[in-house]
């Protein structure tokens, strides 16, 4: 498949560079794959990009954290108190509805031009996708199951460590993929908006100067970490997750 998917690319590339060159794409708002890959070879080279994606990075690293964190301490607490969930459910459904385009000036004005605005703003994101996948993961947990491991004698404490969290994991690592691109999105939005470094700055900037080839350069590097931190994310999925069984069956058990 991975083959596939190269060649995929590789042919839509081969169709813009072709495009521009017969003039049936106008090269100044579209560039060519060409001079934009001898951009970024020509930014990597000079050393002039390193620090960008680094920014970028430690900001999506630190939405990320912060926003599972809080994500999944929310979920299941509200999980498992239905007062309490209740309660904060119309305030839960109102924060969400909120713009995040529209906190981004607040955010500037709270914490400035620096990674924290940034970091602000991707927490909003990460925290409200794993805190619905989390909340949705426990609550779909057996009854029955529950209740046997109650009548063994489990505590709540038990119940949580061997019952909730391997129940919930699957739901959670399946928003940690989701949430791990929109933090990144949502750091690189507010990079473009206001910022001294990081890869919405550098597009911004290209994009100050009409300078398409920078532009398209800067979404390269950008759709680079993105690849990177999703194969990253994977490997530790199908680590935390090797316990689980494959849910596939074997031929034998076919058979």
């Amino acid at each position: 498949m991975a083959v596939w998917q190269i060649l995929l690319g590789v042919c839509l590339l081969l169709l813009w560079q072709g495009g521009v060159t017969r003039g049936w794409l106008d090269k100044f708002f579209f560039s060519r794959p060409s001079d934009v890959m001898e951009r970024v070879w020509k930014m990597f080279a000079g050393g002039t990009v390193w620090a960008h994606p680094a920014v970028t990075l430690v900001e999506a690293a630190l939405s990320f954290s912060i926003g599972v964190l809080f994500g999944v301490t929310f979920g299941f607490l509200l999980a498992r108190n239905r007062w309490l969930a209740a309660l904060l459910e119309p305030y839960v459904r109102v924060a969400n509805a909120l713009p995040r385009v529209v906190l981004a000036p607040i955010f500037l004005l709270w914490f400035g031009l620096g990674i924290w605005s940034k970091v602000a703003r991707g927490v909003t994101v990460v925290f409200f996708i794993v805190f619905f996948n989390t909340y949705r993961g426990v609550k779909e947990v057996d009854t029955v199951l529950l209740n046997n491991a109650r009548m063994l004698g489990a505590s709540e404490r038990d119940l949580l460590r061997h019952v909730l969290i391997p129940s919930a994991m699957t739901w959670i690592f399946s928003s940690l993929h989701i949430s791990i691109g929109f933090a990144i999105i949502a750091v690189v939005v507010g990079e473009y908006l206001g910022a001294s470094r990081g890869v919405g700055y550098m597009i911004a900037q290209a994009e100050g100067v009409f300078d398409t080839t920078g532009v398209f350069a800067g979404m390269a590097v950008l759709a680079c970490v993105v690849l990177l931190v999703g194969v990253g994310v994977g490997r530790l999925d199908q680590w935390l997750l090797r316990w689980k069984p494959d849910r596939e069956p074997s031929a034998r058990q076919m058979g």
